[in-house]
């Protein structure tokens, strides 16, 4: 029973870290669209921000034993490399 709790609380945290991260690619896609271009500091701002509470997240979860940390870092990796692709985008439209 404990062990299922246990693998129940992980699968949620990371799945709970994985909606995080995908909410930050769409608030930063709706950035790009509407809002600003990837060089406004406003941009930055938010990007950083966004990205510096997600790996708090990350880490509390990772000294709680709900995810290991190469799982955190893949996260952030993943995300990393999305926004890549967005900026790269916005840059190529201009």
């Amino acid at each position: 029973m404990i062990h299922e709790v246990t693998v129940n609380h992980r699968e949620k945290a990371h799945a709970l870290l994985k909606a995080d991260a995908e909410k930050i690619l769409r608030l930063i896609e709706v950035q790009i669209d509407n809002l600003t271009m990837p060089q406004c500091p406003l941009y930055e701002e938010v990007l950083d921000t966004q990205m510096f509470g997600l790996s708090r997240e990350i880490d509390f979860a990772v000294r709680l034993n709900l995810i290991n940390e190469d799982e955190g870092k893949a996260l952030l990796e993943n995300l990393e490399r999305q926004l890549n692709i967005l900026h790269e985008a916005a840059q190529n439209s201009v």
